[in-house]
């Protein structure tokens, strides 16, 4: 049966402004667009989705995210609203009294620069709270967290405990834990976590596509499988969530450089698929982020002199890393938010480029240099920006990285400018899900209400460059730009429908448009 969409504006993002009047699909894929009056005359039509005047658009899809870990922000503790550090010994209180003794108490997304006063709090502070429940809070960053003596005595935590390698465990004067970890520190409280359910990773999983389907996402690129129980147990949670007969969401799954091996002793490889669940590049960390001051810089960090960040892995550990990925004949997809990361990141690549017809992937590429530039125009690679985090981190990662290195940093425009691919994800939990805020974030450079012209607004996208990140920049980006991101014959029938025209409203409005349907393999998944 073939299903003619019609009676609204379809814009088919092949080129700025391309519009048709109607878009048939048969089974999932599209099959002609144009006239509608052509389309009737041509085709025998079965059915007609009236789209009732709303703005059709390729499904948005999120390059880069933490599925499970976003379906775990909704059903844990939420501090990312949280605008003090009184608000945040209120918030965990209740969250103790609601809570049985002796079970964890987990929060997620707190964030210091969104206090007055900056605080970080100590692991004492957190026992005058919870005196009788191990509490681990997640930094909004996810590259450290706080914990509380009964998490840091669970997790073998002492004052003779050493730094794990690409980790750092803060100590105060006398060398004792402050409960603040950084980076690989966290695992050390992580490890300690009693193992979560199969149900719990299903319930997660479904929360998270759930909200965002709804938010008007058909699909994401997200990074999971390190984690909750390993490979197997993570990847089949996908599987059984995902399928035809459950949930319709398209999930491109980075494998960590940990679990890759025993990706394939499970006979996969990258690319296998079931039509909604596809393996991805192999995910490597090459250092941590500027919040917790662990992005690792070439030159000091201008509000802490006396540190670079982290290296995750030296410059050999990464090119071996590299070099793995191409023995199992991967891409690899690094999260490079330095800049002394991302050039690691180049060399290992430049020593061992992909097999042929694929491309790499460098992770959030925040802070760049000239040098660097003329080098990523050379190899065979796509940048998964995060333009949210511009309305996040400024104006505190100023302070952080001074005035002479930001030309370089968050300069999104500069990159589409210099010919260097580029696709836009949220990086949730870690920032909003919201794709329409992320929009609004590239277009803006600044929060939702503030009144002044943006952060560095000559690196401002357009409206047409931000929707084009989430459409063909995610579909460049996993090797399916003949497939995916363009409402065009061939390609998959994945809608994002609107109520209102993002190209032709003024941008302060963009967070106030509204989903009306979500669409993945021509169904309906989300209906406001």
């Amino acid at each position: 049966m073939n299903t003619l969409w019609t009676n609204g504006t379809i814009y088919t993002m092949k080129h700025e402004f391309d519009k048709v009047e109607a878009v048939l699909v048969e089974d999932d894929k599209i099959i002609d667009r144009g006239d509608r009056s052509r389309l009737e005359k041509e085709y025998k039509i079965d059915h007609i989705e009236d789209l009732q005047g709303a703005i059709m658009y390729p499904g948005f899809v999120d390059s880069h995210l933490h599925m499970i870990g976003h379906g775990e922000k909704l059903l844990r503790l939420d501090l990312s609203e949280v605008m003090s550090a009184e608000e945040m010994r209120t918030t965990l209180r209740e969250k103790v009294y609601s809570t049985s003794v002796g079970d964890w108490i987990m929060g997620e997304g707190w964030n210091e620069n969104n206090f007055v006063d900056r605080k970080i709090f100590h692991r004492f502070e957190l026992d005058e709270l919870a005196p009788h429940h191990p509490m681990m809070l997640t930094r909004i960053c996810r590259h450290a967290l706080l914990a509380n003596s009964k998490a840091l005595e669970l997790a073998g935590i002492t004052e003779d405990t050493e730094d794990p390698p690409g980790g750092v465990i803060v100590r105060d004067s006398n060398g004792r834990p402050t409960g603040f970890l950084l980076d690989k520190a966290q695992e050390l409280v992580k490890n300690a976590l009693p193992q979560v359910t199969e149900d719990y990773l299903q319930r997660a999983l479904r929360t998270s596509v759930q909200d965002l389907t709804r938010l008007g996402l058909v699909g994401g690129h997200t990074e999971d499988l390190n984690y909750y129980g390993g490979f197997k147990r993570t990847y089949q949670t996908f599987l059984d969530v995902l399928n035809p007969g459950q949930l319709q969401f398209k999930a491109n799954l980075l494998v960590h450089h940990e679990v890759v091996k025993d990706m394939h002793e499970e006979g996969l490889e990258y690319g296998d698929s079931n039509g909604l669940v596809e393996l991805g590049a192999m995910k490597i960390f090459a250092d941590g982020a500027l919040g917790g001051r662990t992005a690792y810089l070439s030159k000091p960090y201008n509000d802490m002199p006396e540190t670079y960040g982290v290296a995750i892995h030296s410059l050999t550990e990464l090119k071996e890393l590299v070099k793995k990925a191409r023995h199992y004949q991967m891409p690899v997809a690094i999260h490079t938010i330095g800049d002394l990361a991302l050039e690691f990141a180049l060399y290992a690549v430049e020593e061992y480029p992909p097999p042929e017809g694929l491309r790499d992937r460098f992770v959030h590429g925040q802070v760049v240099r000239p040098d660097l530039l003329e080098r990523l125009k050379r190899v065979p690679v796509i940048i998964d920006i995060q333009p949210h985090f511009v309305a996040s981190d400024f104006p505190w990662v100023i302070e952080r990285l001074g005035e002479a290195r930001m030309m370089y940093s968050f300069a999104w425009k500069t990159l589409l400018k210099e010919g260097i691919a580029c696709a836009a994800g949220s990086d949730a939990p870690i920032e909003t899900a919201d794709p329409l805020l992320t929009i609004y974030a590239a277009v803006m450079r600044k929060k939702q209400g503030d009144k002044h012209e943006g952060y560095y607004p000559e690196q401002k996208l357009s409206v047409y460059e931000a929707v084009e990140l989430y459409t063909k920049g995610s579909a460049y980006a996993i090797g399916n730009e003949n497939g995916n991101g363009m409402i065009e014959k061939g390609y998959s029938a994945d809608f994002t429908i609107l109520n209102g025209d993002l190209f032709h409203i003024d941008p302060e409005e963009i967070p106030n448009i509204k989903v009306v349907k979500t669409v993945v393999n021509n169904l309906t998944v989300y209906q406001a």
